[in-house]
């Protein structure tokens, strides 16, 4: 996937990926790959929150793509919404290098003891 960190926290994590290498046989960005960056990155926010001793793990993910990426890069950032003691939710948006919004991502990960 070629995905890079730049940022990691609970509350805002930041990170990209490749169009080439992640685009669907129409040339497009597969939506499947918005989801693996945005899963990535909300699970990793998740269980940095988490903390010592404790886990998180996804319940739940939706996506809406409302725009085509063809090459360059996707930059993701991903937003706590909730940072509960049992639950997590974080809203992942995706854009193209101009910053126009091509996808938004809401995942849910359920926060467990080890």
């Amino acid at each position: 996937m070629g995905i890079e960190f730049l940022e990691l926290s609970a509350e805002r994590s930041v990170a990209r990926m490749p169009a080439e290498g992640n685009r669907q046989p129409v040339g497009f960005v597969h939506g499947g790959a918005y989801c693996v960056i945005a899963e990535t990155l909300g699970s990793v926010s998740a269980n940095i929150h988490a903390g010592p001793g404790r886990y998180a793990v996804g319940v739940d993910l939706n996506a809406t793509h409302t725009r085509s990426i063809t090459s360059g890069w996707v930059t993701a950032e991903c937003t706590a919404l909730h940072l509960g003691r049992s639950m997590t939710v974080h809203e992942i948006v995706c854009r193209d290098d101009e910053g126009r919004r091509a996808s938004t991502i809401r995942i849910t990960n359920f926060v467990k003891d080890r």
